[in-house]
């Protein structure tokens, strides 16, 4: 962030203490434009350490924004997207790392999780919900027609919101009444990819591969839809995304237990250059820390 941006933000922090409604609000949405705009920041960082201390400040800088200006869309998204990656990324990961030395931890990290993708859902409907308000009801009764005013530029309110919801959804298979809101979290998803598969080259498909891959034929999965989406993903990044391969390794060659295919896969994930894509550089980092873990902890994953 250039020098003259960040005196910038410094002199909106000091204007929300200043009296006068008129020019409070206009403060508070230069300073919210400016974060909702800064993502970039930490997705082209190769520090996850880094990104992941720093996340925790902006979040709570960004719901207390919220709260002076509640219908701020790009407010709304980072707060949906920032939380979403901060579970995923820094509690949630951390849970499957510390899982085989203490149990105990893991569940507790997992618990806190799932409470932030709880958040992070709750500002991603209120987003949606700028664009069709009563969202939550219609889509419960008809997606197909709760989705239609949806365009290009909600793809990316669209995606976040469906990522945190299927993530809650995953760390709490006992929440019956949670879990039945699956089919709602895919057709989030498949209006996103009606819009613009293209978003985040290709990261809708990474939802498909292991919501296709992760389920039964029985329950509506299928691995050949799941190679399909693998495929695509990887065309749509030129195979510079490491996640669709990490994701297709961990669903779908472990459930087949196919130990070449997720050797192949996640030594080509290891491949990829994380500075080929600046703006998943730090998507890149993750996915290749993952893939190091998985691999070795490979023989517990299969039985031959």
């Amino acid at each position: 962030m250039r020098l003259g941006k960040m005196l910038g933000l410094a002199l909106l922090l000091g204007a929300l203490t200043l009296p006068g409604c008129s020019f409070k609000r206009f403060a508070v949405n230069r300073l919210s434009d400016a974060l909702a705009a800064g993502s970039s920041v930490c997705v082209t960082d190769d520090d996850p350490e880094l990104v992941g201390a720093a996340l925790p400040f902006a979040l709570k800088t960004i719901e207390s924004l919220l709260l002076q200006s509640p219908h701020h869309k790009g407010l709304l998204l980072a707060a949906t997207s920032g939380f979403t990656q901060y579970a995923y990324a820094f509690v949630q990961t951390e849970a499957d790392y510390v899982e085989d030395s203490n149990l105990a931890q893991a569940k507790a990290l997992r618990e806190r999780a799932g409470r932030l993708y709880r958040r992070a859902l709750g500002y991603g409907m209120r987003g949606l919900e700028e664009v069709q308000p009563g969202l939550l009801k219609s889509l419960r009764s008809d997606p197909t027609a709760a989705l239609a005013r949806f365009r290009r530029e909600n793809v990316a309110q669209l995606y976040w919101t469906a990522v945190a919801w299927g993530a809650a959804i995953a760390l709490n298979k006992t929440d019956t009444e949670l879990g039945a809101d699956l089919p709602q979290v895919e057709a989030l998803m498949r209006r996103a990819l009606e819009l613009d598969e293209s978003y985040g080259q290709g990261s809708i498909y990474d939802f498909f591969i292991v919501y296709d891959g992760g389920r039964p034929a029985a329950a509506g999965g299928s691995l050949e839809r799941a190679r399909i989406s693998l495929r695509r993903a990887l065309q749509l990044s030129n195979g510079q995304r490491a996640a669709p391969l990490v994701s297709f390794a961990e669903t779908v060659a472990v459930s087949l237990q196919s130990r070449a295919e997720f050797v192949r896969l996640l030594n080509q994930a290891l491949t990829i250059d994380v500075n080929a894509l600046p703006e998943q550089r730090l998507a890149n980092v993750i996915a290749q820390q993952r893939a190091r873990w998985l691999l070795a902890r490979m023989d517990r994953l299969f039985v031959e």
